[in-house]
């Protein structure tokens, strides 16, 4: 089944809006939906768990977190994917709104920022991580979905019946592998936290579940995500990507169970 067979590409403008030289893209547009969800949704948790937390200090946590995944990920980008092109061009690292955000780099950034939100307000770290975590699929879903609206991060050539063309990935027909995303990284793995965040868990348990559940969900998608042109496949069949989640996987999963071992999950407080 070839190119003809497939689900044409929507080819939507990238740009939503162009005031002069001003421009607000979609891609901008998901992220700013997904932190203005996250913190509607974090002031619910905080209302619902009776953490005390004021509105002001929800929103200075947001702000932290924000800087974090974008200076975060804008550098794990640069050092993890595309190290030689921004050594030659420093000043495209400015440009996010071109695309090139790493999650993994994204995610360590957003850490170091929480953590010195909590040690700042002196609320627990893992109140924090906990609250964080279960909203950021949210952010996820919408920025998956961004990269599609760029055209950016296809799939593998394939002859499913909703293949797509996508103007930068020449004639083959390809998974849709941001979609994939959106919905595993995205509603899936939101639905999953938030039906753990229901139960009684030792403190860190969403965190780590995230961390556990983003690995595995990443590991299945970049079996069908074409690896960056400049990277391609590290070690045989395994891409950049999986190496960066593998060790999330593990770690996620030690930290659950050390949790569960430290504490008894009837005795943990909902």
């Amino acid at each position: 089944m070839g190119p003809q067979a497939a689900i044409p590409y929507p080819n939507i403008d990238p740009v939503l809006v162009a005031l002069g030289p001003i421009q607000l893209r979609w891609y901008g547009l998901m992220y700013l939906i997904g932190l203005t969800a996250a913190y509607f949704l974090i002031q619910h948790n905080v209302a619902r768990k009776e953490l005390g937390i004021r509105k002001d200090q929800i929103y200075d946590m947001v702000v932290y977190a924000a800087f974090g995944v974008f200076l975060g990920g804008r550098i794990g980008y640069t050092l993890f994917y595309n190290f030689s092109y921004y050594i030659q061009n420093p000043l495209k690292l400015l440009a996010v709104w071109e695309g090139g955000m790493s999650f993994h780099g994204g995610l360590l950034g957003t850490i170091i920022a929480l953590i010195w939100f909590s040690r700042k307000q002196g609320i627990p770290a893992y109140t924090i991580a906990d609250l964080a975590a279960c909203v950021t699929p949210i952010g996820l879903g919408f920025g998956r979905i961004g990269n599609f609206i760029n055209g950016e991060l296809f799939g593998r050539p394939t002859d499913v019946d909703w293949c797509m063309v996508f103007p930068a990935g020449g004639p083959a027909c390809r998974h849709p592998s941001q979609l994939y995303e959106a919905t595993l990284e995205g509603l899936i793995l939101f639905t999953a936290l938030w039906w753990i965040d229901r139960r009684p868990t030792p403190p860190g348990t969403i965190f780590w579940s995230f961390i556990t559940g983003y690995g595995i969900s990443r590991l299945i998608v970049e079996l069908f995500r074409e690896p960056d042109q400049h990277l391609g496949f590290i070690v045989g069949s395994v891409t950049m990507g999986q190496i960066l989640s593998i060790p999330m996987v593990l770690l996620g999963l030690t930290m659950i169970i050390i949790g569960y071992q430290r504490t008894k999950p009837t005795a943990v407080q909902a």
